[in-house]
């Protein structure tokens, strides 16, 4: 008896001491790279505040190059040792490899499409004439081919009117600075020099002459975080040199407009400005084209609201507008005397937020009611001809196209089924499938609720849950919490093939419509700006505590997800309320709220934010809750793994950069803070396919690593119904 209990008491030992290993090698960081810290302090209001990490906002020099590499090096070590994330990534790949295609639309004697085969980097434009079958379009368009890696990618197109030219630009390394591209459709031929230093930018045709496009002045600098705020208008008239292109709108030192977008009307009338100064409100200026001298005519000439014309017949135009209404209506006016005396109400605001497109001689108008969809389609007259029937609870899109077609294509998605295509008959109001992906993954076993939780302060705050059905609700499920919460975006239900792997492995996946979207109207999206920003943050986190309490996770198996804006609302959350949550995942984020407004074109996000320049009540509300600012020596931060690319020239690295840090610096216990620097990479649009791939596999496999997982929960629970 007592050998029995001695090889008992040996077993127990061994098998402590190993989970100890097992325990020191999973969060084993051998050593993060030096950052030197420098004495760099700026003065705010008699406030003195230190940013040691300061010189890593110098993209060009060798020091932060060298430093790239280091944290990279660090990052991956670190990653190679993840048992499973070869398996993530080789899962990835095969549920991204099915045929994807676009809906069609006609320029000119062609139809055309996007399509891409499975693992493209980019989609690929094709083309058929208008009377043949669909089955013998060619490839008009390969991005594919703009560069050996795929690191170049479309930025947009634009035919001319007859279908015959088109312009299109595009980005290198991720960049938002743009080139663009004439081409001659029929042959398929550059016809004339690239236009280059473009950025922020469309592509407005009037006739077949020429076009309009928008940029600033090539920043002094360095073009990858230099300040760019002084947006300008040109239209360029094929066949001449960019040299030549006529400034339309700005430039002007004494009206500084940091966006400015130059469009023409569908049948060519008018020529309409919208400058901005920030990304919320727009002056509106509209000029007859019909002579070359004519001025151009105020319709409104202050940024108090978001307003647009989306149409026009003749002289009256159609516009839509926040003025006043803010969840948007449509009113109309005549052009000759259009300022917001003489509208008229045409479609009137309703109590859910209006999203109109056109096409066919209809107004489309698709409402969120709770961030779901519902559209309906209205003549030129105002009178209703139907709600459109959708195929579901989930997200519409895509209605609208020329005035001449009769068919139209919508999209329709959401948390847990792929988008498809349907045909719609504009006169009938019918609707069929166009297309749907063959993909290797089953909706029918998946679900989405839609739940109501409250916030701090008492508002209800809806969000949206999907994973596998017979989950069972007992605390360990891994789950991300991904928010955004700004600038007016609404994050409305869409299907993503990377949260397809994610629920198969049993995982959540978690999304609120947090106030500062717009998925309630503009008093939703004020509710979270400035003085008030800290209501995104408080939603987020009863988001995640309403996950917990009502056991659909637990601290230990809970991750933060966000991008951009969302990346600040990570970055907040888990300097606020690091015990919340296991992993945290800021990518591309706003983390410096001090020096955001220095960069590119950051100052145009004050409407959101406020600046640090402001007054002293401004500066002291940014420095409570700004990221760097914010994390604490002594304290345990969940499991980071901070996301950017080197190319990000919209939110430059350098808030990752500081951020990872402070982090590296401060951080206690043995949770890891890595940085992962994609290289020629920007914001995340025009991304290739592989890399988009391996920065999945690498952020799923940490955060469930980081739970505690072994072996991926897929295959725990193989052998658990085994």
């Amino acid at each position: 008896m007592k050998k029995i209990a001695a090889c008992l008491i040996t077993l127990l030992i061994i098998m402590s001491c190993k989970e100890e290993k097992k325990k020191t090698e999973r969060n084993l960081v051998t050593s993060y790279p030096e950052t030197k810290k420098v004495d760099t302090v700026t003065n705010y209001f008699g406030v003195e505040v230190k940013d040691p990490y300061r010189w890593l906002e110098d993209d060009r020099s060798k020091e932060t190059e060298s430093w790239v590499k280091s944290q990279n090096q660090s990052t991956y070590s670190y990653l190679d040792n993840i048992p499973y994330r070869k398996e993530l990534k080789e899962r990835l790949e095969k549920l991204w490899n099915y045929e994807k295609i676009g809906s069609p639309f006609k320029e000119g004697d062609y139809t055309y499409f996007y399509k891409n085969d499975g693992l493209q980097n980019q989609y690929v434009i094709y083309r058929y004439k208008n009377d043949e079958n669909p089955e013998n379009a060619e490839v008009f368009l390969d991005p594919n081919n703009f560069s050996e890696d795929g690191t170049t990618s479309l930025g947009g197109l634009s035919f001319s009117k007859d279908g015959k030219l088109l312009a299109y630009s595009i980005s290198e390394g991720g960049s938002d600075w743009r080139k663009i591209l004439v081409m001659n459709s029929e042959t398929k031929k550059i016809i004339e020099d690239t236009l280059i230093d473009i950025k922020f930018s469309g592509m407005s045709w009037f006739k077949n002459e020429g076009f309009y496009y928008s940029s600033y002045e090539k920043p002094k600098g360095s073009e990858l975080s230099a300040k760019t705020d002084q947006h300008r208008v040109f239209y360029h008239k094929i066949g001449t040199s960019q040299k030549e292109d006529e400034l339309v709108f700005g430039g002007v030192a004494s009206e500084k407009h940091r966006y400015i977008y130059g469009s023409v009307t569908e049948d060519d009338k008018y020529l309409l400005i919208s400058p901005r100064v920030s990304t919320s409100g727009n002056k509106l200026y509209i000029k007859d084209l019909s002579k070359p001298n004519n001025p151009l005519v105020t319709i409104l000439d202050h940024t108090d609201s978001d307003t647009y014309v989306i149409d026009n017949v003749g002289s009256k135009l159609y516009l839509v507008t926040n003025l006043n209404a803010p969840n948007k209506k449509i009113v109309t006016v005549d052009a000759s005397n259009p300022t917001p005396e003489n509208w008229v109400d045409f479609i009137p605001e309703t109590k859910h937020v209006l999203s109109p497109s056109k096409g066919g001689g209809y107004f489309f108008t698709e409402y969120m009611i709770d961030a779901i969809s519902k559209v309906k389609q209205y003549d030129y007259n105002g009178e209703l001809v139907r709600e459109i029937k959708l195929p579901g609870v989930g997200n519409a899109g895509g209605f609208g196209g020329k005035k001449e077609e009769k068919i139209d294509y919508y999209s329709f998605t959401n948390y847990n089924t792929p988008s498809s295509i349907y045909k719609y008959n504009m006169e009938t109001g019918e609707s069929e499938l166009y297309w749907k992906p063959n993909i290797d993954f089953n909706s029918d076993e998946y679900k989405s609720e839609q739940v109501f939780y409250t916030s701090k302060d008492g508002t209800k705050v809806p969000m949206i849950i999907t994973y596998k059905k017979g989950l069972e609700l007992n605390g360990k499920n891994p789950t991300i919490l991904y928010g955004y919460g700004g600038f007016n975006i609404s994050l409305n239900p869409s299907f993503s093939l990377a949260n397809a792997v994610w629920m198969e492995q049993g995982g959540v996946y978690a999304v609120p419509n947090l106030r500062g979207g717009g998925e309630y109207g503009k008093e939703w999206h004020k509710a979270g700006t400035q003085m008030q920003k800290q209501n995104v943050f408080d939603d987020f986190i009863a988001a995640a505590e309403y996950l917990i309490e009502n056991k659909y996770t637990s601290s230990n198996y809970l991750a933060i997800s966000g991008r951009s804006n969302g990346g600040l609302l990570v970055g907040a959350t888990m300097t606020q309320r690091p015990d919340l949550m296991k992993v945290a995942l800021p990518g591309v984020g706003v983390l410096d709220m001090l020096r955001y407004h220095t960069f590119t074109a950051g100052a145009g996000w004050a409407y959101d934010y406020g600046t640090a320049e402001d007054n002293k009540e401004m500066f002291e509300y940014l420095k409570n809750y700004s990221p760097v600012h914010n994390v604490k020596a002594g304290v345990q931060y969940p499991a980071t793994l901070v996301t950017t690319g080197d190319h990000d020239d919209r939110v430059v690295p350098a808030h990752s950069f500081k951020f990872a840090a402070e982090l590296q610096s401060k951080q206690t216990g043995e949770n890891p803070t890595l940085i992962r620097i994609e290289t020629d990479a920007g914001h995340g649009a025009g991304t290739p396919v592989s890399k988009t791939i391996e920065q999945y596999a690498d952020i799923f496999g940490f955060t469930l690593y980081n739970m505690g997982f072994d072996v991926l929960p897929s295959k725990i629970n193989e052998k658990i119904k085994g």
